[in-house]
């Protein structure tokens, strides 16, 4: 596989981008790049941009302002050349109903140009050989969804631009992609997805970028995450009033939630539960339950974005 990976171009770039419909501005002014070998994540609420922003990448809507590049190239009608080097998946996976899986291959193998050897490649790639001769329109969602993957990797791209690329798939296949991106990202491919599964994205991702009402709010690498989330240290016991009283005399600054849990986040506790334990035992207030939690990505979205958190 070629690749710019031997410069600092990156696949994919947004310069200041703006999409506006009327007094409705989709997307505000986004700056980010995709650079090779690396899985980017743009997440958001439902309206906040990220459908929009990809599609303007891939030359199917015209921006209102600021640019996309592809491999330093401004998408335009005239760079036609560089789509040869990029797979998308974008929204519902697009099929020939009456076709095979095999013939809807071989169409966009055509139009790519590519050889017909890659059809086998991409059909062993999604796990879709026993499937290969049934027409899209029998097959299930989840193998809809495999079978638009399959096309995105045909002649296997330089740039994959995925939206919500685990749609429909069963947690094995869910699984199985995970793995497929993450070995083409080790091979030099450029990965720009758009998830709502944040789970899934805490566990993929190499950057993740935030979009909030069309504006990139934050940026973060995996990383960064790690810093970035709140942990703290739960703790229940029979008397909470009594354990609360002996953490403070430890120099411990305890928090008691709505439903009555004992939270301390101090660096000490979180390193070091095993001697709140033992200070509580000690104490005669042994604990019935201590666990240190970490938010989820979704929370922390939440908390970005200014939405409200559960408690």
């Amino acid at each position: 596989m070629t690749s710019d990976a031997s410069t600092d171009t990156p696949a994919a770039r947004f310069r200041d981008l703006a999409k506006h419909y009327g007094d409705v501005r989709a997307v505000d002014g986004i700056s980010l790049e995709v650079k090779a070998g690396e899985i980017y994540a743009l997440l958001g609420l439902n309206g906040a941009g990220k459908t929009t922003a990809i599609r303007t990448l891939l030359g199917m809507i015209k921006p209102s302002a600021g640019s996309v590049e592809l491999f330093g190239q401004t998408v335009s009608p005239q760079a036609a050349t560089v789509w040869s080097r990029v797979g998308f998946l974008v929204e519902t996976p697009a099929s020939y109903p009456e076709l095979t899986v095999a013939e809807n291959l071989k169409v966009m193998a055509r139009l790519k140009r590519l050889p017909a050897n890659t059809i086998e490649t991409a059909i062993a790639q999604l796990g879709l050989q026993s499937y290969a001769r049934r027409r899209a329109r029998d097959l299930s969602l989840g193998n809809q969804q495999r079978l638009g993957l399959a096309k995105a990797l045909l002649g296997q791209p330089q740039l994959l631009v995925l939206d919500e690329p685990a749609n429909g798939l069963d947690p094995a296949g869910v699984n199985e992609i995970r793995q497929l991106l993450k070995t083409l990202a080790a091979q030099g491919t450029a990965i720009l997805l758009s998830s709502h599964i944040l789970a899934e994205v805490a566990r993929l991702a190499t950057r993740i970028g935030i979009i909030h009402r069309g504006k990139l709010i934050t940026e973060m690498t995996a990383e960064d995450l790690h810093e970035k989330v709140a942990r703290r240290l739960e703790i229940r016991t029979r008397d909470q009033d009594s354990a609360a009283w002996i953490l403070r005399q430890a120099g411990h600054q305890p928090h008691t939630t709505s439903d009555g849990a004992i939270t301390v986040e101090g660096a000490q506790a979180l390193e070091f539960p095993d001697q709140i334990a033992t200070l509580l035992v000690d104490a005669g207030c042994p604990p019935l339950h201590l666990a240190v939690h970490t938010e989820d990505l979704e929370t922390l979205f939440l908390r970005l974005t200014g939405q409200e958190v559960p408690a």
